[in-house]
């Protein structure tokens, strides 16, 4: 990475820490993520272009980025089931997947609409549901 590239990066995480503090107008938050983004995207090709054309010369260069796109995560982190357990081991950590992506789709309601549903103020009230005529 350039040093002009490492500053936008710098500047987008100064921004997020000043946007979450209330420093930041998200304008100008959104602005300079953008900005950092076009920037590491266009580096990124520059990278891959120089090893396209170099493939010839340096083989191995080409395939150590070629390999390094391939690999994957292998496993998942730790979970929390419904009763707020954390589940390490795979076959649990299925179900609890599974149990989620299925209430997602029959509309079973889970203890996950919890957190979805934290930040708003909807103690006291229910929350907005849509009605006959709105559809």
């Amino acid at each position: 990475m350039n040093k002009e590239l490492l500053d936008k990066v710098k500047q987008k995480k100064e921004a997020c820490r000043g946007w979450k503090q209330g420093q930041v107008a998200w304008e100008e938050y959104r602005e300079t993520v953008r900005a950092a983004r076009e920037q590491v995207k266009k580096a990124k090709a520059l990278i891959e272009i120089s090893l396209a054309r170099e493939v010839k010369d340096n083989k191995k260069s080409f395939y150590r980025c070629v390999n390094e796109k391939r690999r994957m995560r292998e496993n998942v982190g730790p979970l929390r089931n419904e009763m707020d357990d954390l589940v390490t081991q795979d076959m649990e950590k299925a179900e609890v997947l599974n149990d989620f992506f299925a209430s997602v789709f029959t509309g079973k309601c889970l203890s996950h609409t919890a957190q979805v549903t934290e930040g708003r103020d909807w103690e006291d009230a229910e929350p907005p549901t849509v009605g006959e005529g709105q559809v």
